[in-house]
């Protein structure tokens, strides 16, 4: 993790978005394409299924099967490698950069004074890829940052450093 502050401090006061210098896991591939793959293709799956088993609607269902199934396999293509190329993280000991979305790219810098919890998620499918998340909350109407995609070691390791390096800065992040 870079230790650098001049590369994310512009000037006096004055923060500069850039982008940040960590990819998430490799394995964030294969855990956004099961994802991608349970929210996409059980609707043309059921419509595929009744296609077979309604001659009478073969027509119709066929082509509101091929009208679902196309736009479901690209998005199970495509936007699983598409956000790998997108999500970065770092932390410096002044601040947390994110960048995270496919469609709506999102850039994020929370100095580490605004800093007010950091959590560690690992839903069920992430645990089968041996990923966590690490959300940090601020004191910004904007929501929290989240960093999705990251090895089990690393998540805890950031949690960690972020929690010793919050505690160093004065101020109570409101």
């Amino acid at each position: 993790m870079s230790r650098d502050v001049r590369d994310g401090h512009a000037g006096q006061g004055e923060w500069r978005l850039r982008a940040p210098r960590h990819r998430v896991e490799s394995r964030a591939v294969g855990w956004w394409t099961l994802q991608a793959a349970v929210i996409a293709l059980p609707t043309p799956l059921v419509l595929g299924l009744l296609h077979l088993l309604i001659p009478p609607a073969r027509f119709v269902l066929g082509w509101v099967f091929l009208g679902t199934l196309v736009p479901a396999l690209a998005y199970v293509v495509v936007m699983p490698n598409w956000r790998y190329r997108v999500h970065r993280w770092e932390t410096t000991d002044a601040a947390v950069y994110a960048a995270s979305g496919w469609f709506w790219q999102r850039w994020r810098v929370v100095p580490l004074s605004r800093i007010q919890t950091v959590d560690t998620v690992r839903g069920p499918l992430q645990q089968l890829f041996r990923l966590s998340g690490v959300t940090v909350t601020s004191a910004s109407a904007s929501g929290a940052v989240k960093i999705n995609g990251l090895d089990r070691r690393t998540a805890v390791d950031l949690v960690e450093q972020l929690t010793r390096a919050t505690q160093a800065v004065p101020g109570d992040a409101t």
